[in-house]
């Protein structure tokens, strides 16, 4: 079983900053993906940033100059750092992840399947 675990989130100021941290764990043999989405009340989850597959990164133009995405690889970890936080930037923010594992069924296979954290609120005051 994989496991995504946020943290970090809370309440700001418009202007402030915040860090958030997503641990994966478990049997993770290569994270191949690995970011943040935002769900805002009433609105669909979209993406924040992300570091892809092919090992760029990919920012939402709202938050272009303002977040930067970071991992460290060693501690399975991404790391979304939100600066100049603005009123508009409040929800609850999800890591997402493609993880490759492995199972046994004839044989030892692999799979890359997309899991997601639970969610942290982020509440920006304006």
């Amino acid at each position: 079983q994989v496991q995504l675990v946020e943290s970090g989130g809370g309440l700001v100021q418009a202007g402030g900053s915040l860090r958030l941290s997503c641990v994966a764990s478990g049997a993770i043999l290569n994270i191949n993906a690995m970011g943040w989405y935002r769900q805002a009340p009433g609105k669909q989850r979209e993406l924040v940033a992300m570091f892809t597959s092919g090992g760029s990164t990919n920012y939402a133009d709202s938050v272009k100059g303002r977040f930067a995405i970071s991992r460290d690889n060693a501690k399975n970890t991404a790391y979304l750092q939100m600066n100049s936080l603005k009123a508009e930037d409040t929800a609850v923010y999800y890591c997402n992840a493609n993880i490759k594992t492995a199972y046994l069924s004839g044989g030892l296979r692999f799979t890359g399947s997309d899991y997601w954290g639970q969610g942290t609120q982020v509440t920006v005051s304006s």
